[in-house]
C-alpha cells in the first residue's frame, strides 16, 4: 500500500483495482483515495477505510477500478462523418469523399462532432485523447466543457487557403493564439500538428517544429502510414518517411508519430535513439488496408508506444476497449504467433503508453501523486465472468459498455448511466439534425 499524508475527499472501492504501476500490481478488495485532482493513496479497502474515516465513500462493488484509457490519436470531430464513406482505399476515401465534406465545416459543427465523440469516449472508459483537426479552437472548447483531458492541435498542410487560414502566416497566428488562450489549463495542452509528409513541404515541417518550440507545444504527425506514402516520399525527397523526418530535425523527445506502419529496423532504431513516441491504430489500419504496424518490434525498443482509434470515420468507433482487443488479435494472426501482443501489452499501450504518447507523465497509472483519472468496469455482466485473470477479461472480453464510472482530474464525468458534463439527449438531437450538413 502506498499513500500520501493529505485530506482524502473521496474513497472509491471495488472488488479489484488494476494499478498499472511498474509492478503491474492488482489489488483484490482495493480502493483509490483521491484528494482534489490527484490520487492520494491506493491500497486495500479495509485499511484505507480506517485511514480515511471521514471521506466520502463510493463503493463500486463487483467492478474493477483501473486507469482511464488514453486515446492517443484521433480526429474527434469526424463523428459527423461516421459511416458516410466506407470500404475505400485511403486516398480515394480522403480526396473523393472526406475532403469535399470537410470543406463545408463550420466551427459549430466541429464543436458538435467533438462533443459527441467525447461523450462516446467518456461512456466507454477513455479519459484522455490526442486530437488533430481543423478549426481546433472548437475542440478546445468541447474538451473544456466535457471535462476531458486532451492534447489538441490544428492540423496543417501546404494547401492554402484552408478551412482554418488563408495562408501560412494565418495558420501560425492561429496556433499562437491557441497557445496564449489555453496556457496553464489543468487538463488541456497544445501540440503543433502538420498533417503528413505527403501533404507538406520540408520548409513547412521545419517551421512547424520551430513553432512548437516557440509556443511550448509538443509535436506530432501522421507518419509512414501507407506504402504509397513511402513511394511518394522517395520520389519527392529521396528518402523514406522516417529518415526524411530525421533529416529535418523532427525526431525529438516530444514528438509523437501516428501509425508508423511501414517502418524497417533501421528506422525504428532512429525513433528509439531520439526517444520519440509512436501510436498504433489497428482498426483504422485494417479498415483502410494500410498494413500492419511492426508492434512486436517497436515494443522491444525504447519507444513510447500508445494506442489510438484514429477518427470515427475510419474506425468507426471511439472505443478504446475495442481497440485493445484488436491490437492484441491483429498481431497474433499476422505473426502466426499466439504469444505476439499479449493482453498485458495491449493494456500497457492504452494506459502507460498513452502517457508517453501524450507526454503527460502524471496519467496512465493509479499511484499516489498521479492525476485522478480512472474508470470502473462492471464485472456482473455475463461476458466479464468468471474472473481467472482480470487483465484478460478487460482486454479480451470487455466491450466498453461495462463502464460504470469515468473520473477525470478528480471529477466524475459519467456514473451509472448518467452523463454529468453534458445533456446527452440534447446532444443526440443536435447530431441527428446535423446529418443534413452532409447532404447539403
Amino acid at each position: 500500500m502506498h499513500f500520501m499524508e493529505n485530506k482524502c475527499d473521496t474513497l472509491y472501492t471495488a472488488d479489484y483495482v488494476v494499478t498499472q504501476n511498474e509492478g503491474r500490481d492488482i489489488i483484490r478488495g482495493g480502493a483509490v483515495a483521491i484528494s482534489g485532482n490527484s490520487i492520494l493513496c491506493v491500497g486495500h479497502a479495509d485499511m484505507l477505510e480506517i485511514l480515511y474515516p471521514d471521506a466520502r465513500r463510493v463503493n463500486m462493488g463487483a467492478s474493477v477500478i483501473m486507469p482511464g484509457l488514453i486515446n492517443a490519436h484521433t480526429h474527434v470531430s469526424m463523428s459527423l462523418l461516421r459511416g458516410y464513406s466506407d470500404d475505400k482505399a485511403l486516398m480515394d476515401w480522403l480526396t473523393k469523399d472526406i475532403f469535399p465534406q470537410e470543406a463545408k465545416l463550420t466551427p459549430e459543427l466541429v464543436e458538435l462532432g467533438a462533443r459527441f465523440s467525447m461523450a462516446e469516449m467518456i461512456r466507454t472508459g477513455t479519459t484522455a485523447c490526442y486530437d488533430m483537426y481543423m478549426l481546433e479552437d472548437s475542440v478546445f472548447r468541447a474538451a473544456d466543457a466535457m471535462g476531458m483531458r486532451a492534447v489538441l492541435g490544428e492540423s496543417v498542410t501546404q494547401f492554402f487557403p484552408s478551412l482554418s487560414a488563408q495562408d501560412k502566416a494565418g495558420y501560425m497566428a492561429r496556433v499562437r493564439r491557441y497557445a496564449e488562450e489555453w496556457k496553464n489549463h489543468p487538463r488541456i495542452r497544445m501540440s503543433v500538428l502538420p498533417h503528413a509528409p505527403y501533404t507538406t513541404t520540408p520548409e513547412l515541417l521545419q517551421e512547424c517544429r520551430a513553432l512548437a518550440d516557440e509556443t511550448g507545444a509538443i509535436f506530432g504527425m501522421h507518419l509512414a502510414e501507407t506504402a504509397n506514402e513511402t513511394e511518394t516520399c522517395l520520389q519527392r525527397f529521396g528518402k523514406r518517411p522516417i529518415a526524411y523526418c530525421e533529416s529535418l530535425g523532427l525526431l525529438q523527445p516530444d514528438s509523437t508519430f501516428f501509425h508508423v506502419v511501414h517502418a524497417n529496423e533501421e528506422e525504428l532504431d532512429m525513433l528509439a535513439e531520439n526517444r520519440c513516441a509512436v501510436v498504433h491504430n489497428p482498426a483504422s489500419n485494417m479498415k483502410l488496408a494500410s498494413g500492419v504496424a511492426p508492434i512486436p518490434a517497436i515494443a522491444t525498443r525504447n519507444i513510447g508506444l500508445g494506442l489510438g482509434t484514429d477518427g470515427p470515420a475510419s474506425n468507426n468507433a471511439q472505443n478504446m476497449l475495442r481497440e485493445m482487443y484488436l491490437a492484441s488479435l491483429l498481431h497474433k494472426v499476422h505473426n502466426l504467433s499466439p504469444t505476439a501482443s499479449p493482453a498485458q501489452l495491449a493494456l500497457d499501450m492504452a494506459t502507460r503508453g498513452g502517457s508517453d504518447a501524450l507526454h503527460e507523465p502524471l496519467i496512465g497509472t493509479l499511484e499516489p501523486g498521479m492525476r485522478a483519472d480512472f474508470i470502473a468496469l462492471d464485472l456482473t455482466t455475463p461476458n466479464m465472468q468468471p474472473v481467472h485473470n482480470i487483465v484478460s477479461n478487460i482486454v479480451y472480453a470487455a466491450t466498453g459498455l461495462e463502464n460504470r464510472l469515468t473520473v477525470v482530474d478528480g471529477k466524475e464525468l459519467y456514473h451509472d448511466g448518467e452523463f454529468l458534463t453534458c445533456d446527452y439527449a440534447a446532444l443526440c438531437a443536435e447530431m441527428k439534425q446535423a446529418r443534413s450538413w452532409v447532404k447539403a
